[in-house]
């Protein structure tokens, strides 16, 4: 059986199953909490009064526990598989389970962990997706009514806000910058809904890029984690938290001894800037990247150890964006950004994202063998950034009622997308550059990225195929239109409600 790569889903309840079913940027950004408070309550600094080398993690938990919580979702789906943890009855996400024809009332739990007194607390963007409400519950029992301040889902995280007369214990974000493999780390969490159960074990490993985004840089540690776990604080044994428990490699659904927590560092940074501004900025300088094989360093003639060279290829420039600006062009390679090596794609994303926009970031390049350097002036990361790419191909449905009626928007399938989106460079399709919330596409499950390659048993090779044969199903009074999309490497149908003709648009 082949292992599955799955997010901690949260744990969910639904009404059709007797079964649980569990659950940047920014250099310039100041890292100072952005609220006031009362240090009497901070259960870490209570942990590190007399701390030694732990014989025993009792006394540490016995602190700690208190700023953690279980975190409860209550929310409606169209399609229930869309929140399903991948991995179920050891078949692949997405849609492992047969569709129910209404909308099921759904209950998921997660975990989360109070960062202040003021009843900010830190969970994971996946719990909290699709949200109607959400409450928390505390370790004495008491149940709040949460509200969301922000999310990113580029880093999966979230953060929420309760409020009450008395002030809340909360955790310190530790530095994760000297997290070392080998060292003993305490998960704390919810998982099955179990509340409050304690895991430990050790750092098995550091920045590990597990393919589920641009800015994977995740602390691999073999403490148990399970469904329901995801949001809950990774800590070491001053009491610091060092990771947020969010996803675990597993052939079955259960733990396996991989788990992956994103590092305090990053929670630090966007924790911050969604408290102040209940949103992330990142930087961008308009390029699409890929790495480097063996046999493209060869033909490029870039130094290489070992057959593996540094850098990042550009595959494509924006036209007329910050890179192109300044210079650069496709074949290019970066190596360096303000003097650090890029080893691989990821650096160079991680690095830009963390620049403040309208700022300059040096970066080093190879063109035939040449090494320059070029400033860049980095821009604010748009909102459609595959449609950045190709300005003149019709990024939005030709049709605006479709495109009003399902809330999509496309984009041409270039080959620089291929690439980025890993998907075969025989395929083609519309990629989906938008999903309008609670549109019947994203009821139905679609999201940013999927290519449509097909509308029923008809191919589609472009956007404008994908709206004629949209408007072809509404002509034709359909319910639903079947779709035929890529995502992950699988081929998959999904049928999304068409409205009613005269429906509230």
């Amino acid at each position: 059986m082949t292992p599955q790569l799955a997010r901690r889903r949260p744990q969910r309840i639904a009404t059709f199953a007797a079964v649980l079913l569990a659950g940047t940027s920014l250099a310039m950004i100041s890292l100072h909490p952005a609220f006031a408070d009362d240090q009497s309550l901070n259960a870490t600094a209570k942990v590190q009064q007399d701390f030694k080398p732990i014989q025993s993690f009792a006394p540490l938990v016995k602190i700690v526990k208190p700023a953690v919580v279980s975190v409860t979702v209550h929310l409606k789906v169209h399609n229930v598989a869309e929140h399903q943890p991948p991995g179920m009855n050891g078949m692949p996400f997405p849609f492992p389970f047969p569709q129910p024809q209404q909308p099921q009332a759904v209950e998921a739990k997660g975990s989360g962990f109070f960062i202040s007194s003021k009843g900010y607390l830190v969970t994971n963007n996946h719990v909290v997706k699709n949200a109607k409400s959400i409450f928390v519950t505390l370790s004495d029992g008491e149940r709040l009514p949460a509200t969301i301040v922000g999310t990113d889902p580029s880093t999966d995280l979230a953060v929420l806000k309760v409020d009450r007369a008395k002030p809340f214990p909360y955790l310190e974000l530790g530095d994760s910058a000297n997290v070392t493999p080998g060292q003993w780390v305490i998960a704390i969490g919810n998982p099955f809904g179990l509340a409050e159960t304690v895991t430990t074990g050790v750092v098995s490993a550091l920045g590990r890029d597990i393919g589920d985004g641009q800015y994977d840089s995740f602390i691999q540690v073999d403490a148990p984690i399970n469904e329901g776990n995801s949001g809950g604080p990774l800590l070491n044994q001053k009491g610091e938290v060092i990771g947020v428990n969010t996803a675990i490699l597993t052939p079955t659904g259960g733990s396996v001894g991989i788990g992956f927590s994103i590092p305090s560092d990053m929670v630090k940074r966007i924790t911050t800037e969604l408290i102040k501004y209940h949103h992330v900025t990142r930087g961008f300088i308009g390029v699409q990247i890929q790495e480097i094989s063996p046999e493209m360093a060869a033909a490029m003639n870039l130094p290489s150890h070992d057959g593996h060279a540094n850098g990042a290829l550009i595959a494509e420039t924006v036209p007329n964006g910050p890179a192109a600006k300044a210079g650069l062009k496709a074949g290019d390679v970066i190596t360096k950004v303000d003097g650090k090596t890029v080893h691989t794609v990821r650096d160079l994303a991680l690095e830009v994202s963390e620049v403040k926009p309208g700022q300059d970031v040096h970066v080093t390049y190879i063109r035939d063998g040449h090494e320059k350097t070029a400033a860049i002036q980095v821009e604010k990361f748009p909102k459609n950034a595959a449609a950045a790419f190709n300005p003149n191909a019709p990024h939005n449905s030709t049709s605006n009622t479709s495109k009003a009626d399902l809330g999509l928007s496309l984009s041409q399938l270039t080959s620089a997308l291929h690439q980025q989106l890993g998907i075969p460079s025989n395929v083609q399709g519309a990629v989906i550059t938008h999903v309008t919330a609670d549109s019947p596409a994203d009821q139905a499950g679609l999201r940013d990225g999927d290519v449509i390659v097909g509308i029923g048993s008809a191919t589609v090779t472009d956007p404008d195929q994908a709206v004629s044969a949209i408007d072809a199903a509404k002509s034709k009074h359909a319910k639903a239109v079947a779709v035929r999309i890529m995502r992950d490497g699988q081929s998959i149908f999904v049928a999304i409600p068409l409205p009613k003709d005269g429906a509230k648009k």
